[in-house]
């Protein structure tokens, strides 16, 4: 069996440097990383993952929790997943999905936890082990986020210059920080036009809005456009607005937000706000084994910049 010594003796550098090549690359000059790849590489070497973890006091496993419901027909947070899973393993960790029951049955090092709701803070602060949030808050906990402000500032102005008369926003019924900037964004940008702010929440479900304008179609007259809080609200409306022989995006505007995959089965295919979800997702897992590594220590908040994306909905 090969071992570290004969890495070491491969490459005429010590153990010691071999080892810290191993688990601290970021400490070792290129020149040496190279020596010592090629070391491994020609005798083909292959680190201890099980030795690292028993000599750093690790599991080597994160856990990931979901608190709310997922869609199996939305694969949002199949890409946050990917991007987790991906950065994870290039440092050799394996990723453990958990629910809410059960994150703390076995072992981890730490947790990302997303789906978060005003009621979870509690006894999320009460964890005893690094935890990076996915999306953002206000309590003090290190999480990676859109800017959503800025997206919904952005759908807004789009709808504006394309000349719709009527902006109509259509958020998602949850007294969270990511909706209340998201509404903000909105808010502040009808505001600098000099209009009056309109708002509708609902569960995020299509089914809710495709009802909404069903019923309620007569009294939005043509040259409207919906600012969505996400792709599936966004969905509901355009079904509502077809269902009743409406044109668009000639008469009617929508504009979603979330920018995975739903905007694109979406007839007319969805303008929206594009969140990078997997590299959001490999983020989360950088911020984490940061602070795995710093012992604890706070991170701060991470905001993406979204994209507006113009598709067929809102391209007059």
């Amino acid at each position: 069996m090969v071992t570290l010594a004969d890495v070491a003796r491969k490459a005429n550098v010590s153990k010691m440097t071999v080892s810290r090549v191993i688990n601290h690359p970021e400490k070792v000059t290129d020149e040496l990383k190279e020596l010592v790849f090629n070391a491994m590489n020609e005798l083909n070497y292959t680190p201890n993952v099980a030795a690292k973890a028993l000599a750093n006091n690790r599991t080597q496993v994160i856990k990931m929790v979901i608190l709310e419901e997922m869609d199996t027909t939305e694969p949002y947070y199949m890409n946050l997943l990917m991007g987790i899973s991906k950065e994870l393993d290039k440092n050799q960790y394996s990723l453990q999905l958990v629910t809410e029951n059960s994150f703390d049955i076995g072992q981890s090092d730490g947790y990302i936890i997303t789906g978060m709701r005003d009621k979870d803070y509690e006894w999320i602060g009460q964890i005893d082990k690094p935890v990076v949030l996915f999306g953002e808050n206000r309590y003090g906990h290190d999480f990676v986020d859109t800017d959503n402000m800025q997206g919904t500032t952005l759908s807004t102005e789009h709808a504006i210059e394309k000349g719709y008369e009527r902006l109509v926003f259509i958020g998602i019924d949850v007294k969270e920080t990511f909706e209340f900037s998201r509404e903000a964004g909105y808010i502040n940008t009808m505001q600098k036009a000099q209009r009056i702010p309109e708002i509708y929440r609902f569960d995020n479900r299509s089914r809710y809005t495709t009802a909404f304008i069903e019923e309620n179609f007569a009294t939005f007259e043509k040259n409207t456009c919906f600012i969505c809080s996400s792709d599936r609200l966004a969905l509901g409306i355009e079904r509502g607005l077809l269902h009743k022989g409406a044109s668009i995006p000639q008469d009617y505007g929508v504009v979603g937000y979330d920018g995975v995959f739903l905007d694109q089965i979406a007839y007319p295919q969805l303008t929206t706000i594009k969140q990078p979800v997997i590299e959001m997702g490999k983020s989360c897992a950088k911020m984490l084994l940061n602070k795995l590594e710093q012992k604890g220590a706070p991170q701060g908040n991470l905001f993406f910049e979204p994209e507006l994306i113009v598709r067929e909905s809102s391209s007059r």
